[in-house]
């Protein structure tokens, strides 16, 4: 008779915690709906961008991130949690970043509900450090793409309410960026 020990399973802590995460948000999907659960997932993003963004800012020594450590910082901490992330390209006006391995892996299909930590975390980054962000999720592995396509927009354009994506402010950091020569 073999031990539960020795049988070979695909268990461990990571595939753990991916799973419970993509359970949770199936539940969220099922009782509240996409929306909704989406909304909560996005609560708990808020919460984990701001946890990062005080952890690079505390290790980088600064108190505030430029355009291009927000940029560094989004591609390092996906790399760090088994991402692929990378700029595409970026200017004062957007950082664009594509991924070709979600952290979540195959538990993240069928579940664009957890794409809100995706978006959260990078809008509550750049909004923290440069006042304003606009997260657009052109393509995303959730929803089958063969990768993600992520644009992150850093100045508010008033016809936004009528494009993809969600927005992120910090009134206090936008103020500096205004007053800047």
């Amino acid at each position: 008779m073999e031990h539960a020990a020795d049988v070979d399973i695909a268990l461990d802590r990571d595939v753990f915690m991916r799973t419970l995460v993509r359970e949770l948000a199936t539940s969220l999907e099922t009782v509240v709906g996409l929306q909704e659960a989406s909304g909560y997932i996005s609560l708990v993003g808020q919460s984990v961008g701001e946890w990062i963004n005080e952890s690079y800012t505390r290790a980088l020594a600064v108190d505030r991130l430029s355009r291009k450590q927000v940029a560094e910082v989004m591609v390092d901490l996906k790399q760090r949690i088994q991402g692929d992330f990378h700029v595409v390209e970026q200017d004062d006006g957007r950082i664009v970043l594509g991924n070709r391995r979600c952290p979540f892996g195959d538990k993240v299909l069928g579940r664009t509900s957890m794409c809100m930590m995706t978006s959260n975390v990078f809008g509550t980054v750049a909004a923290r450090n440069l006042g304003y962000a606009r997260v657009e999720l052109r393509e995303t592995i959730a929803r089958g793409d063969a990768g993600c396509r992520v644009v992150v927009w850093l100045t508010p354009d008033p016809d936004a309410g009528e494009r993809e994506g969600r927005e992120y402010f910090d009134d206090a950091a936008l103020a500096r960026r205004e007053q800047r020569p």
